[in-house]
């Protein structure tokens, strides 16, 4: 039975109706008894048929303001998302496809319905063809559009939106530098106009943080997060490295703000910025108990090991809440003992773990530093920042096998 209402009298309606059909004929067939070349040649095929569709529909829609006005809708694109329950954004972002297609980039539209370009790559090849200057000189975009349909045989959408940044500079060399340094300053006015962070606390103890920047800060973030993550080695003995890439980034986000060096930040509010971790001195020395970073509790646990290896200042009390020590200046390990520790162990020293001494942290192995102890080489073992927590964790007892430290749970 036809989709439609209507006889068939168009070859789109025709098509509309031996697809339908065709795809009735498939409803039931169990794909995973193809064979591997056929599985392959399934994919590809119905991937191309998939955008040549696509392109098609588009090109319908472009036609279809009559439907819009026979319905009373503000455009095509609301009535079908309306008809079919399509997301009404992404109709529309369809039909200005559909628009940029059939009114502007037709050699794009050939291609696509030719099966030689994707439907993803017309996407960004689109966008860079209409962010071309309007003032270029005659031919030259026409010449852009040859250009990237031609490339699009080799490169992938990412790789073309970038190819579609430079196309003058192939094209048009004479106005391609000056359209590169308009489209920068255009993107730089937009990213400090639309930065931002926002700070949302659950309850649960985590907060959430959403942050918008330019793509260089965020890439200069990832370069500092991927150094503590180690998130392109291969799966390792430690279980920090089986973790989501996701996760490992925020476990990294916390190491990498542990370890900047407050004397290089701004002077805040009159004096040096700090962050502050109060203790009892029974706490901090036995591990059990509760401390405050800034008037955030956290275990006497994260104190501990906070105390060992990040920039922050230890306010350690007594029983009367006397001060007993504000820091200590050798708390941390020295850069040059630093540099001996990575040479001396090589990679993180809990055994089974060969994560790299770049990525692991100084740990003091010897007697703690909160009970007195030195920060000297002797007492130094490099640790990745999964085995340091694992180090200060009460549920854990550290047991030393020469240089390596292995780890148990208590029972």
């Amino acid at each position: 039975m036809s989709l439609l209402s209507c006889p068939p009298s168009h070859p789109v309606l025709a098509l509309v109706d031996e697809l339908d059909a065709l795809l009735g004929r498939a409803a039931d067939v169990d794909p995973s008894f193809l064979t591997t070349a056929h599985t392959e040649a399934a994919l590809v095929g119905l991937s191309r048929l998939g955008d040549r569709l696509a392109e098609l529909r588009l090109r319908v829609l472009a036609a279809a303001g009559d439907v819009a006005a026979e319905h009373g809708s503000r455009d095509a694109a609301t009535w079908v998302a309306a008809e079919v329950g399509l997301d009404r954004r992404q109709a529309r972002a369809d039909q200005r496809l559909a628009e940029a297609l059939v009114r502007r980039w037709g050699g794009v539209a050939r291609a696509v319905r030719a099966g030689t370009m994707s439907l993803a790559q017309a996407e960004v090849v689109v966008r860079a063809l209409d962010d071309l200057p309007t003032d270029l000189p005659p031919g030259v975009a026409d010449r852009a559009e040859a250009h990237l349909v031609a490339e699009s045989g080799t490169f992938a959408p990412s790789e073309l939106r970038m190819m579609g940044r430079r196309v003058l500079d192939v094209v048009a060399p004479e106005v391609g530098e000056r359209h590169e340094l308009l489209l920068l300053e255009r993107e730089e006015a937009l990213a400090a106009r639309l930065t931002s962070l926002t700070t949302r606390r659950r309850g649960d103890g985590t907060t959430e943080i959403r942050a918008r920047v330019a793509d260089g800060v965020a890439d200069r973030l990832l370069t500092y997060l991927h150094a503590f993550s180690s998130p392109r080695r291969a799966a390792t003995t430690d279980g920090a490295s089986r973790q989501r890439y996701d996760v490992r980034l925020g476990h990294a986000f916390g190491a990498f703000l542990e370890s900047v060096d407050t004397s290089r930040l701004p002077l805040h509010g009159g004096d040096a910025t700090t962050v502050v971790v109060t203790v009892e001195h029974e706490a901090l020395a036995t591990g059990l108990g509760t401390a405050l970073v800034g008037d955030q509790p956290v275990s006497a646990g994260e104190a501990r090991r906070l105390a060992c290896t990040a920039h922050v200042l230890p306010m350690v009390l007594g029983g009367d809440s006397e001060v007993l020590d504000l820091g200590r200046s050798r708390r941390l390990f020295s850069p040059s003992q630093r540099k001996a520790l990575a040479v001396r162990d090589r990679t993180c020293r809990a055994r089974g773990c060969d994560i790299p001494a770049a990525w692991c942290e100084a740990h003091h192995a010897g007697a703690p530093w909160v009970a007195g102890g030195a920060t000297d080489l002797a007492d130094g073992l490099l640790l990745c920042s999964f085995h340091h927590h694992r180090a200060h964790d009460r549920r854990y007892v550290t047991s030393r096998l020469g240089r390596r430290v292995q780890f148990h749970r208590r029972t």
